[in-house]
C-alpha cells in the first residue's frame, strides 16, 4: 500500500517505518526540514532500540521517503495518519492546533478519495471535528471526494516501540465504515494473526480507548506509591506487599512497582487531558485527580529522605545521580522525576554529578548549567560524592559493585527512587539505604 504519515516524532516515525518494512511504500512528512534532512542521513531524532537500523534499511530500499511535500505525498497514498503531538496547554487540555490544521491541509491538499486515521492521542469527538474540517475545505474548492476518518490510537511503549507495532497487544479500528476497517484490516494483517487481537468499535469510543488505558496504568502506580507511602509509616514492606498483591491473578504484577513518579510523554498529559475532558461536560474525574497529585508529589519523596538524611540545607555536598530519562530504554526527560529531584538539591544549595547512558545530551537542554557535572561512565559518578541517587532502573544499575560504592563515596547511604536493591544486602557493606516505602 501508499501510506503518507504525517509527523515524524514518536509515534509517525516509528509507524511509518514499520509500515515501510513490511513493503508498504510511506511517505514521512514534517515541516521541520532539518529534520527531515536528518532522517534522510540516517540521523534518528529520538532513541528507540532497533529504530535506527529499520531507518536506514528501508530508506535504502526506498520503501520510505523523508519529505516535506505534503501535496505530493497525498497525491501517491490512499491512507494518510495523523502522528503530530497533542501536548497539554495549561489548562491540561490536549491542544490539537496541529491536528487541525493538518485536517485543513488535507481538505485543501487531496485530489482523490482517502481514509484519513487518526493515530495522534486526541479528545473524545475530535474524528468529527477533523471530518467537518476537511469537509468544509473541500466544499470551499467545489470538489467532491470520498473520504473516511478513522480513529487508530497507538499504544506504543517508549523503549519497546518497535516491537509493540510489529507485536501489537492490540490493534483498535474506530470506523463504521466497512470498507476503510476491510483496507486498515489487510495493512495490519501482518502484525495481527490473531484476529481476536482486531477490535472494532465506533470513532468516539476508540479516541476514549487510549485515554482509559493510559489512565488505568497511571492509576495503578499511584495507588502503589500510595501504599508505599502507608508502608513507610506502618513498617509494613511495599515489595513484599506488591507479591502479595500481585499473585492474585485478577489484578497481576505489572505497573505494581512503587517509585518516585511516572513521567513521559504519555501518562501525565492524557492523565490531565481526561481530567479536562470529563469537566469540559460538567463531571469532575475525583480518582484521576488524585492519581495526578499522588504522582506529583512522590516525585519529592527522594528529596524528603535526603533532607532528612543531610538536613535541609545541602550546601557543600555533592550527589551522585545514576539516571536521568523518566524510564530505560528512551532517551525522553518529559516530566522526568530526575528533573525534580536534581532541581530541589540545587536549590537546597547541593551540586550534581550525573550519568545516564542516553539521556545526557538531551538533559543539558533541560536542567539548569550551574552545578550540574556529566560523566561518561557510571562509576565516574561516585567520586568525591557524598551519597548515591538512583532514579532510572537502566540495566548497568541493577548490580554494581556495591563494596566500590562504600569505598568511593564519603558517606556511603543511597536513595533509591525504584526499589532495585536488597536492604540486607547493602547493610552487609555498612551503606545506609533508603527507599521508596521504607
Amino acid at each position: 500500500m501508499n501510506i503518507t504519515v504525517i509527523g515524524t516524532g514518536y509515534v509517525g516515525l516509528v509507524t511509518g517505518t514499520c509500515f515501510s518494512d513490511l513493503g508498504n511504500r510511506v511517505y514521512c512528512v514534517d515541516i521541520d526540514e532539518n529534520k527531515i534532512n536528518a532522517l534522510k542521513k540516517g540521523i534518528i531524532p529520538i532513541y528507540e532500540p532497533d529504530l535506527e537500523k529499520l531507518v536506514v534499511k528501508n530508506y535504502e530500499k526506498e520503501n520510505i521517503i523523508f519529505t516535506t511535500e505534503l501535496e505530493i505525498s497525498l497525491t501517491n497514498s490512499n491512507i494518510c495518519f495523523i502522528c503530530v503531538g497533542t501536548p497539554a496547554s495549561d489548562d491540561g487540555e490536549a491542544d490539537l492546533t496541529a491536528v487541525f490544521e493538518i485536517a485543513k491541509n488535507i481538505g485543501k491538499l487531496m485530489n482523490h478519495d482517502m481514509i484519513v486515521v487518526t493515530k495522534s492521542t486526541v479528545p473524545v469527538g475530535t474524528g468529527d471535528k477533523i471530518k467537518s474540517i476537511i469537509s468544509k475545505e473541500l466544499k470551499d474548492r467545489g470538489v467532491e471526494y470520498g473520504f473516511e476518518v478513522v480513529s487508530n490510537p497507538e499504544f506504543l511503549k517508549e523503549g519497546t516501540a518497535v516491537k509493540d507495532s510489529m507485536r501489537p497487544d492490540r490493534v483498535i479500528i474506530g470506523s463504521d465504515n466497512d470498507k476503510a476497517i476491510a483496507i486498515l484490516k489487510e495493512l495490519y494483517a501482518p502484525y495481527v494473526k490473531n484476529h481476536e487481537r482486531f477490535i472494532i468499535m465506533d470513532i468516539k469510543s476508540a479516541e476514549m480507548s487510549k485515554y482509559a488505558s493510559n489512565a488505568m496504568l497511571a492509576t495503578r502506580i499511584s495507588f502503589m506509591n500510595e501504599i508505599a507511602n502507608i508502608c513507610e509509616k506502618t513498617g509494613a514492606d511495599v515489595n513484599q506487599v506488591r507479591l502479595g498483591v500481585g499473585s492474585d491473578a485478577r489484578i497481576g504484577y505489572s505497573f505494581l512497582y512503587a517509585g518516585c513518579g511516572y513521567g513521559g510523554s504519555c501518562f501525565p498529559k492524557d492523565v490531565k487531558a481526561l481530567i479536562k475532558t470529563g469537566e469540559n461536560v460538567g463531571y469532575t474525574p475525583k480518582i484521576l485527580k488524585e492519581v495526578e497529585r499522588i504522582n506529583q508529589n512522590q516525585k519529592y519523596v527522594i528529596i524528603n529522605k535526603i533532607k532528612k538524611h543531610f538536613g535541609d540545607d545541602l550546601t557543600g555536598l555533592k550527589f551522585a545521580v545514576w539516571g536521568l530519562s523518566f524510564k530505560p530504554g528512551t532517551d525522553d526527560m518529559r516530566e522526568a522525576p530526575s528533573i525534580v529531584i536534581i532541581n530541589e538539591i540545587l536549590k537546597a544549595g547541593g551540586s550534581v554529578k550525573t550519568y545516564d547512558p542516553k539521556s545526557m545530551e538531551l538533559s543539558k537542554t533541560i536542567l539548569p548549567k550551574d552545578n550540574v557535572e556529566y560523566v561518561s561512565k557510571r562509576d565516574q559518578v561516585l567520586d568525591n560524592c557524598d551519597a548515591l541517587i538512583l532514579v532510572t532502573e537502566w540495566n548497568e544499575f541493577k548490580s554494581p559493585d556495591f563494596n566500590k560504592i562504600a569505598k568511593t563515596l564519603k558517606s556511603p547511604v543511597i536513595f533509591d527512587g525504584r526499589n532495585q536493591y536488597d536492604d540486607e544486602v547493602l547493610s552487609k557493606f555498612g551503606i545506609k539505604y533508603y527507599r521508596i516505602g521504607r
